[in-house]
């Protein structure tokens, strides 16, 4: 299942020195596959993707000191128009 992962970032300047020094630290399971940053460093967007949605509880402990998340279980586009399509038959 894929997620789009927003986080909010309480210092993004520690962020990035914590993942240079150590990572995503991602557990096994849970793929990154992209992300994007807003200029202001305020947010960043994650696509990600598992089948246990429980990895997130152990991603974030990671970082929860210095990021807020908002975790959202999203579908393709594709998808969306396939099931919405079914769903009016």
């Amino acid at each position: 299942m894929l997620y789009i992962v927003i986080e909010r970032f309480k210092d993004h300047s520690a962020a990035y020195q914590r993942f240079q020094a150590q990572g995503r630290m991602l557990p096994e399971g849970l793929q990154y596959i992209n992300s994007w940053v807003e200029e202001s460093f305020d947010r960043c967007f994650q696509l990600m993707e598992c089948d246990d949605p429980e990895l997130f509880k152990i991603w974030t402990a990671h970082w929860d000191d210095l990021v807020d998340f908002e975790i959202v279980p999203v579908m393709t586009s594709a998808i969306a128009a396939a099931r919405a399509t079914s769903d009016s038959d």
